[in-house]
Formats: C-alpha cells, structure tokens, sequence
C-alpha cells in the first residue's frame, strides 16, 4: 500500500487542495496565525507583479539565526515566489514579527536536522522534500 503524499498527489488533485485552502481554510488560519500560542505563523510578502501586500499562514519553525518553513505543495506557490523575487519578508509567530532575508529552497536532508525531534517526525511522515531557509534580517531580526 503506497502512501498519498502532498508531494506525490496528482496535478489536478494537488491543484484542488490549493485552492480550497486559499479560499476556504487561508482566510480563518489568518485570524489566528503568528499570534502567541498558536502554531501557524503568517508571511506578510509583496506580490511581484502586482506590488500589493500579503500575508499568507504558514508553518515557520525559529531556528537560530532564522526560520525554516516546509513547502507541502512544492516550489511554485505564489507566496513562495514572491519571497523569492523580493528576496525579503516578515514572519509573524508567537506574537513577535522577524524581518527575514536570504530565502532559499532547501531540501530536506539539509532542513530536517535543523528542526525539532516532533516537527521532522512530522514532516518526514508526511513526506515533505522541499522547505524554505529565511536568515534573520539585519539588526536584531526582529521589531
């Protein structure tokens, strides 16, 4: 028996999970995400073509010098991309907000030792490969 996986799901399936978490799921994890207590984070970005800003709920885990984000649906989500292109954001989580720099696409054999004994469990069961490294922005890394 073969284990379905975000990163094994098909394209259309893949394509159906996104959207319903853009519209339905996205809108209710953002009134709690970066908040104290609670273990979403929230990304604010800026769009590369529409310079509008974003924010987006995401799993961030505080590693020392940064965060460590795992990207479930892959490489090309827009959120991702618009890290990317800015080459900066702001993580909100735990009711603190970390200006980041330096995004990068890591995969997992890099990421997981950096991350605790529960959060690798958990994503090498649900067989995450590809997460985002961010380095704390200049200054203290946080405001």
């Amino acid at each position: 028996m073969s284990v379905l996986t975000p990163g094994s799901w098909p394209g259309p399936l893949l394509n159906a999970v996104r959207a319903s978490n853009r519209h339905l799921l996205n809108p209710l994890m953002l009134r709690l995400a970066g908040h104290k207590h609670w273990y979403a984070a929230a990304i604010h970005h800026t769009g590369r073509k529409s310079g509008k800003q974003y924010t987006t709920p995401v799993v961030a885990e505080r590693v020392a010098d940064g965060f460590v984000i795992p990207l479930p649906y892959g490489k090309q989500v827009d959120w991702l991309l618009n890290v990317l292109a800015a080459g900066r954001a702001t993580i909100s989580s735990q009711g603190e907000s970390y200006d980041v720099v330096e995004p990068e696409v890591i995969d997992a054999a890099t990421a997981l030792p950096l991350l605790s004994a529960a959060r690798r469990r958990m994503f090498r069961r649900v067989g995450i490969e590809q997460y985002l490294r961010v380095q704390d922005g200049p200054a203290t890394g946080q405001h």
